[in-house]
């Protein structure tokens, strides 16, 4: 046994395998040729550009070779998640010493030639990018934008009883809002039945160029943050070996204690109630941990000149080419890689056996565990619609009922996260199969809130997304729900897993994951408490930006719609689904089964609405997307039949909005013929839009006479006000979509000039009822869809 508790053929198992690990970051940042040093270095051995993050790749590699040790003694299922993304070397060059690089990337061999074909291709074109990426074995989590280490490795255990996420958080990356907010993880984890997680706070104490908040702060009130979190700390500090091993090997066997302690506690039904002391360490070590400790007489190890690539001009530099060939020597490579470059048997030593590596994790390929959904069939909770428009119901309270039921047929494999919003967003019929996960104290008068509950409610936007994401990485199921203009707090995070699934898609060893489902409600239109802050159809537009083969936005018209969507949503593989439907009760227009056929179809003309009997081309389309600018769409139809019967007009509904693009730029894109047959190729669409007008003109482009597309939607106008007074300030009303039809209609019949006159008047008369009686006038508050000939 060595001095300080680890044997000592395990301490050199250790170290040398750490060594190596240094080694091939340090070779990826600089090397293009001679990478077993077999000749003293050249300048031609040296990369052309020199991109990349040393200083804190060393951090990772060194906690990723002690929990290889863990894993190797205990039989831990476990992943990695590395915060500080731009390590990605330092996950390359583990996955590559395990053995499990090469399966994946048959070209990369582990030897000699497959070593410098590792060197060449990091930060290289046509090779991999610097963050531990899709493209990392092992890996499900980028960081390449800091702050959601921990949402992630949280959503990754939920449900996974047997995983152990060790997540890596960067100094740095503790100075982010989501960051600060993850630390509440777990007042919603149950170790009866979830997995753990454990942080690692990497203190090495610098950003690219300055001080870490945290870094600086005493250590007592690292320590006294933490502990009001609720965990309980465990400290590592130095940079002495191998004293540093003995110290984090130690604290890490301890956390570990402290994890199975805690699960066996719970899971035998002997666990105190509350939220249990689960571990953290803090580790202190310095910034480019035995890189150069000086260059040209100025510090590097340990500031923040060891960020990124702490030799530069190596090429040009004779005395840095020298330090660098110097550096990567004091790794003592020869006792690392053999002959054929392959790492020797004291590396190997510190491997798990195969099937329990790191970066072989099925768990971190999430699609491989990943099971179909049992869902019960749509028609259970239809809306009975005795003809278009007819009847009123809150569309998305159906969709709860659905939900119900999939909690119900899948108790350990769905999960609905939402920040604090399921019953105001009518989905409330879920607690009747799960409560809200809640570990914390409850007080008399709680309602539905328990350590066994499966609904997941905080007020973060950034932890609701990203555990669905690490929920979803590894292979479950679910949806997030929100306010639809606080979306946009995590959008970026939306946009950060629509480039992973894109990347995935280029990888055959990258099994598919379940989709990522957004549910979007209260939306910008019917906000009748809430003020402008809330009306922001923000999103969509997000989603329109991503590569066409993962984003989709569904805007289903009805409940019946919106529940075939969502069973087409939950049976989807790595996708971004979005979703928008508002709450309140709205207007039903499709039975179970033509909801079914419009869905399947993505949009279709609805002939019951308007006028056109399919002899001739229409005089003008009147489209739509979106639940209450369909609505004000068939309105305005309806005025248009009643008061020019005989101009023809099509009313087209679209709910699929990926259809309206050409099939080259969208899988969903319509054929020509289908476009054609919908909105012909040269009749005038007025179109009624939930979001942004720019929008449909975005995806309609390139279609035949596109400008013909005349678009309202919501152009940032809004307050505290009724519900048609929303769209009369958008200027998107059933009036304003008259003028429109009758402003662009291919001829104008005897009565449209009466007919305008008669639109600007109501226009005049809502804004005077609004003002005076607090809500809509009562045509239009009580209007639904008439029988054909009594229109109003």
């Amino acid at each position: 046994m060595a001095p300080g508790g680890l044997p000592e053929d395990e301490l050199a198992a250790l170290d040398a395998w750490w060594r190596a690990a240094n080694y091939l970051t340090i070779g990826q940042i600089y090397l293009q040729d001679n990478p077993l040093l077999r000749r003293p270095l050249r300048a031609e051995d040296v990369k052309p550009r020199l991109l990349g993050h040393w200083g804190t790749s060393t951090g990772l590699s060194f906690v990723y070779a002690h929990l290889s040790r863990l894993v190797r003694r205990t039989g831990q299922q476990a992943v990695y998640l590395a915060g500080p993304g731009h390590g990605g070397p330092a996950l390359v060059a583990a996955s590559w010493l395990e053995g499990t690089y090469d399966r994946f990337f048959p070209a990369v061999t582990q030897d000699a030639e497959g070593m410098r074909r590792l060197f060449r291709q990091f930060s290289s074109p046509g090779g991999i990018p610097s963050h531990a990426s899709v493209t990392t074995p092992g890996s499900l989590h980028e960081g390449g934008e800091l702050g959601y280490v921990l949402v992630h490795a949280f959503g990754a255990v939920m449900d996974n009883p047997d995983l152990l996420a060790l997540a890596v958080v960067g100094d740095g990356e503790a100075e982010t809002a989501p960051l600060e907010g993850a630390w509440k993880g777990i007042s919603f984890l149950n170790p009866a039945r979830d997995g753990a997680v454990l942080p690692v706070l990497d203190l090495n104490g610098w950003k690219i160029s300055g001080p870490t908040v945290l870094a600086r702060k005493d250590p007592a009130l690292v320590r006294s943050l933490l502990q009001g979190h609720g965990y309980h700390v465990l400290e590592v500090t130095g940079e002495d070996l191998p004293g540093m091993h003995h110290r984090f090997a130690g604290a890490l066997a301890e956390a570990h204690h402290r994890i199975r302690a805690i699960q066996h506690a719970a899971r035998t039904g002997q666990a105190p109630d509350g939220v249990p002391a689960w571990p953290v360490v803090v580790l202190r070590s310095p910034k480019g941990w035995t890189g150069p400790r000086t260059v040209d007489g100025v510090q590097v190890e340990g500031t923040w000149r060891a960020h990124q690539v702490p030799l530069s001009g190596v090429k040009e530099n004779p005395a840095h080419l020298r330090l660098l060939e110097e550096w990567m020597r004091s790794y003592r490579p020869e006792e690392l890689f053999d002959a054929d470059g392959r790492p020797t048997a004291l590396v190997r030593a510190n491997d798990p056996q195969e099937a329990l590596r790191v970066s072989a994790s099925p768990h971190a390929n999430g699609g491989l565990l990943a099971r179909d959904l049992v869902l019960p069939p749509t028609g259970d909770y239809a809306v009975e619609v005795p003809r278009p428009g007819a009847v009123r119901a809150e569309s998305t309270r159906r969709l709860g009922e659905y939900l119900r039921d999939v909690y119900r047929a899948n108790p350990t494999t769905f999960r609905l996260f939402c920040p604090d919003e399921t019953g105001s967003n009518r989905l409330g019929a879920v607690f009747e199969a799960s409560d809200r996960t809640w570990m914390e104290q409850t007080v008399p008068g709680d309602v539905a809130l328990s350590p066994s509950g499966r609904v997941v409610e905080v007020l973060s936007e950034h932890n609701c997304h990203g555990w669905l994401e690490g929920y979803t990485l590894t292979g479950r199921h679910g949806v997030f729900a929100t306010y639809e203009a606080f979306a946009m707090v995590s959008a970026s995070q939306t946009v950060q897993h629509g480039k992973w699934l894109e990347e995935a898609e280029k990888l055959p060893w990258r099994a598919p994951v379940p989709s990522l489902n957004v549910l979007l409600t209260s939306t910008a239109w019917r906000n009748d408490h809430n003020g402008f802050s809330h009306q922001g159809p923000g999103l969509i537009q997000t989603a329109l930006t991503q590569r066409a083969g993962v984003s989709r936005v569904y805007l289903p018209p009805d409940a019946n719609c919106l529940l075939e969507v969502a069973d087409h949503c939950l049976r989807t593989r790595s996708r971004i689904n979005l979703v928008v439907i508002d709450k309140q009760p709205q207007l039903q227009y499709l039975s179970a089964s033509e909801a079914a056929e419009h869905v399947s179809r993505g949009a279709g003309a609805w002939d019951w609405a308007g006028t056109d009997d399919g002899s001739a081309d229409p005089d003008v389309v009147l489209a739509c997307a979106g639940d209450v600018v369909t609505m004000e769409t068939v309105a305005a139809a309806q005025i248009l039949a009643e008061r020019l019967p005989r101009l023809r007009v099509r009313v087209v509904n679209v709910v699929d909005l990926m259809r309206l693009h050409r099939p080259v730029d969208h899988p969903h894109g319509m054929d020509e013929f289908t476009f054609r047959e919908l909105f012909t190729d040269h009749v005038d669409v007025v179109f009624a839009f939930h979001g942004f007008p720019g929008a449909i003109h975005q995806i309609v482009h390139g279609r035949p006479a596109a400008g013909r597309f005349h678009v309202r939607g919501f152009v940032e106008e809004g307050t505290t006000t009724t519900p048609f007074d929303m769209v009369v300030l958008n200027r998107a009303s059933r009036y304003h979509l008259v003028l429109d039809a009758l402003n662009n209609a291919s001829r104008a019949p005897a009565g449209a000039d009466d007919l305008r006159r008669w639109c600007l008047a109501q226009l005049e008369r809502h804004e005077t009822h609004v003002v005076e009686h607090l809500e809509d006038l009562p045509e239009v508050r009580d209007w639904t869809v008439p029988l054909r000939g009594n229109a109003s």
